[in-house]
């Protein structure tokens, strides 16, 4: 073969192969950035937020039905300025966080007033959800992600469709249930 047509065969050869490695990657990233890859599965988080647990406390509630459970409701430091603020919308980069327990009533309450009256918090229940807001990312489901851990790890529970479908409820409030405790 002659140099010339192997030169140009091999430069044919490279950009062909260049061309689809990048189309593969703006595929692979398009998919990633719309928050359903793999069918909705992909957790929005893969961790929990570092130190969640130390955030300020956004409010606290208390569940009856079929959830009956104590929550405590915490946010990342957008979400409390957010909250502070009195919003109905909620910038991007806003972290909510919901702890769950069971509760018992206090023996030493039943002692003291002759039948249950306080009630503290036992077992974690439902894991931990986080709400992720990211207008973008997560258009389709309000500008908000959802996700859930259990034993620190994220739910394989595709929490999305599920999670809403019930906060569609106060699509008014940006679909944040919680108000600020001040």
């Amino acid at each position: 073969m002659d140099p010339m047509m192997e030169s140009i065969s091999m430069k044919k050869i490279i950009a062909v192969s260049l061309t689809v490695g990048l189309v593969t990657g703006l595929i692979g990233y398009n998919a990633s950035a719309s928050g359903e890859t793999d069918n909705g599965r992909t957790p929005v988080l893969t961790e929990m937020p570092g130190g969640y647990r130390d955030w300020p406390l956004i409010a606290v509630a208390h569940e009856e039905g079929k959830l009956n459970d104590l929550r405590a409701i915490l946010g990342n430091d957008i979400a409390i300025k957010a909250f502070r603020e009195g919003a109905t919308t909620y910038p991007d980069g806003t972290i909510i966080a919901r702890l769950a327990w069971d509760y018992h009533p206090l023996e030493e309450s039943k002692e003291a007033f002759g039948a249950p009256q306080s009630f503290v918090a036992g077992s974690p229940k439902n894991g931990v959800q986080f709400m992720i807001k990211d207008a973008k990312k997560y258009a389709s489901t309000g500008g908000w992600g959802y996700v859930e851990f259990d034993d620190g790890k994220p739910s394989t529970t595709a929490m999305p469709e599920a999670c809403f479908s019930c906060h569609s409820i106060v699509k008014d409030r940006d679909f944040v249930f919680s108000r600020y405790a001040p």
